[in-house]
């Protein structure tokens, strides 16, 4: 087998001939085969031994060799590295002039067995590291390759004869997979790729907020998140106004956040591999709240009242609304204090329903809602039921007005207190319930108190000795000698 060529004198083909142990050799002559042996082949190894004596009347040839008379080609059979050396040939034709020619043969063991070793693949950044490549093999070549691209002098050093390279200072990017190709003149071989583990950091430690904004609402939920450039990734503890908290991880969450919360907030993170440790730049959050106070608990029709917008956190603007409805000034709306302080004077039961103050500034809003009920009555009491009842029937008299709060309700008749009730009833009406009925109502908070009168006669009929008289007039004169009592 053929695995080079060089010029041999016109009669072999060029060289050198490379071979693995083996392997069977042919050393082919550039001759055409001729129809009877050639005259005279000789060949040589390595200038003094004699391997193939041919001659028209005997041939001599040395185990393990073979030779083609017709062209003087040698064929060496079965390899090995003590094949190696120089051929030449000489040969004579039946006519014409001599032939001689000279040719090397490399005969090599094989590449086989191609291995890295290295002291550690759990590396720190910035350490350095060394790799050695082994292989059996005859004069084997190296080549290093970090993935698919040959590994350049750039911060590695080979050397022994380039199967040992280090790495100086690696860096996270130095991970691999590195590979070691090991070559010879008749074959090749590729190792087992290595993969280093590089801790790095933590660098780059930043800290966000969700929602995003410098001023939160009292009583939102706000969420921190740490993140950090390290390998393995990094521990994380919480700090508030310098003072470790006891959450730990990536998130810190407050939860229905109060005033109590603002402050600075950073976080540190922790390499337990490199044992190194990084603090983020602090994070400033400041609760928003909002609140609306009353000058007074019990508003009354009118009375004034001022509503009074508290804040806290940067405030740039307020605005009121009613029912939704924004506000201006009226003849009895006025806002002080750059809209801090809502005043209402003489206040009328229109002015109930719900006030909020928004606070306003670039980054965030809130809100809060004060809901007025204006207090106001009694008033246009009105008495429903009937101005006559017959004797013996039921009596039903009831009392309403206007008023906020619900009036308390108390019922006079002739002048004596009888009920405590927006309604007084009674199963059986007697001609002694006939009169003046007044219902007064009262209102607690106003302090107001209105009434209105009812005048009621109760007609109906006597049994006297056992009689009906009917009573249908105003007269007495009747039955005079049967009536005991009149009712006028």
């Amino acid at each position: 087998m053929f695995k080079g060529l060089t010029k041999g004198y016109g009669v072999l083909p060029d060289g050198p001939l490379n071979a693995a142990v083996g392997e069977n050799v042919m050393f082919k002559t550039t001759l055409d085969p001729t129809p009877t042996p050639l005259q005279s082949i000789m060949w040589i190894f390595d200038k003094d031994m004699v391997i193939v004596m041919s001659t028209s009347a005997d041939v001599t040839i040395t185990p393990g060799f073979a030779v083609d008379t017709s062209t003087g080609s040698l064929e060496l059979r079965n390899v090995s590295p003590e094949d190696s050396g120089t051929y030449t040939v000489t040969i004579i034709p039946q006519t014409g002039a001599g032939l001689s020619g000279g040719i090397t043969l490399n005969v090599q063991v094989p590449v086989s067995n191609v291995k890295i070793t290295t002291s550690s693949t759990d590396l720190m950044e910035f350490s350095s590291v060394r790799l050695s490549c082994s292989s059996s093999g005859s004069s084997p070549s190296f080549r290093w390759f970090n993935d698919s691209s040959e590994v350049t002098a750039d911060r590695v050093q080979i050397t022994d004869r380039r199967s040992t390279m280090t790495i100086v200072s690696v860096t996270r990017y130095d991970q691999g997979p590195f590979k070691c190709f090991v070559s010879n003149l008749v074959s090749d071989g590729t190792s087992d790729p290595v993969t280093f583990t590089i801790s790095y950091g933590p660098e780059n430690v930043t800290l966000k907020v969700s929602p995003s904004q410098k001023h939160h609402p009292e009583g939102s939920d706000v969420t921190l998140s740490c993140s950090a450039v390290s390998e393995p990734t990094a521990e994380f503890t919480w700090f508030f106004n310098g003072v470790l908290q006891s959450g730990t991880g990536p998130e810190f969450r407050l939860m229905n956040i109060q005033m109590n919360h603002s402050g600075s907030y950073s976080c540190q993170a922790f390499n337990s591999k490199t044992m190194r440790n990084e603090t983020s730049q602090p994070l400033l959050i400041s609760v928003l709240n909002v609140s609306v106070n009353s000058s007074t608990a019990l508003p009354v029709e009118g009375q004034s009242l001022n509503l009074t917008c508290d804040a806290s956190g940067s405030v740039f603007t307020r605005e009121w609304m009613k029912d939704g409805l924004n506000l201006s000034s009226t003849d009895n709306i006025t806002f002080y204090d750059d809209n801090t302080v809502l005043s209402l004077k003489n206040l009328s039961r229109k002015d109930s329903g719900r006030y909020t103050c928004r606070v306003i500034n670039p980054i965030s809003s809130d809100s809060s809602t004060y809901v007025m009920d204006v207090n106001y009555g009694p008033e246009n009491i009105k008495i429903s039921g009937p101005n006559k009842v017959s004797v013996e029937t039921p009596l039903t008299l009831s009392c309403s007005s206007e008023s906020t709060p619900t009036a308390t309700y108390t019922w006079k008749h002739n002048g004596t207190v009888i009920h405590h009730s927006s309604e007084y009833t009674k199963d059986s009406a007697e001609f002694t319930d006939s009169g003046k009925y007044i219902c007064e109502a009262t209102n607690n908070i106003t302090e107001k108190t209105d009434s209105k009168m009812h005048r009621l006669e109760v007609t109906g009929m006597y049994l006297v000795f056992g009689k009906d008289l009917s009573a249908k007039t105003s007269s007495c004169q009747h039955f005079p000698q049967f009536l005991s009592a009149f009712i006028w």
